[in-house]
């Protein structure tokens, strides 16, 4: 865990691959738990600390997470997240080359709870949700692409489902179609960037999380910091 920004209602980190935001059955320490000892012990604070999650990230996807401190920012932030007024981009590695070199998806999505997946159609069906992202290639090695990606509405897996739908599924991402996974057992997908106005002080936030630390996100580097 990386802490990108922190004042008295807000906390932002950057988590590794493989830590999971909010508590789940498997029992493992939740990002959540690990950012409350940390303000705990920073702050010499007695008690438990409040630590609210208004959005997560799959747990094989680095990047990017907005916590709450306070009850308020958190009720606030909940809010931004629901309707859409915190910009949320993501860069993926695929191996596919996109048709088109940028463009808008739109899907309609369905999970299926017992699978832990979900399956993008292009007309409505019953039980499914509308999604929506907008991608651009920004830059290409021998074998592998990478795309930003503009998050528009925030359903289950939906950049690994949409992409997977175009054809380009993510690097290592053996549930939505990669040939083969990542030795770490990651996907190569990042939430890269995030800016929102403060849900307290109103300021604009914008914040970078540095790239994970592997020898192929590090060759898209010096593209990722002009964007």
């Amino acid at each position: 865990m990386i802490v990108l920004y922190e004042d008295n209602h807000i906390i932002i980190v950057s988590k590794r691959a493989g830590e999971i935001v909010q508590g789940d059955k498997t029992g493992d320490v939740p990002l959540s738990e690990t950012v409350a000892a940390y303000l705990k012990e920073k702050y010499s604070k007695p008690g438990n600390v409040f630590v609210g999650v208004p959005h997560r990230l799959d747990r094989p996807v680095s990047g990017v997470v907005v916590l709450a401190k306070t009850s308020k920012a958190l009720s606030r932030l909940n809010e931004m997240f629901r309707v859409g007024s915190v910009d949320k981009r993501y860069l993926a590695i695929v191996k596919n080359k996109p048709r088109e070199p940028e463009g808008r998806l739109e899907n309609w999505l369905v999970r299926n709870e017992q699978q832990n997946r979900s399956y993008a159609y292009d007309k409505e069906v019953p039980g499914s949700k509308r999604a929506i992202l907008n991608y651009k290639l920004v830059a290409s090695s021998t074998n592998y692409h990478l795309l930003e990606v503009e998050l528009l509405t925030g359903r289950h897996h939906q950049i690994r489902c949409q992409l997977a739908k175009m054809g380009c599924p993510i690097k290592g991402d053996l549930k939505y179609g990669s040939e083969r996974s990542n030795p770490d057992g990651s996907i190569s997908l990042h939430a890269f960037h995030v800016t929102f106005e403060h849900p307290v002080s109103h300021e604009m936030i914008d914040i970078k999380a540095p790239l994970p630390e592997d020898t192929l996100w590090q060759s898209f580097r010096e593209v990722a910091d002009n964007l």
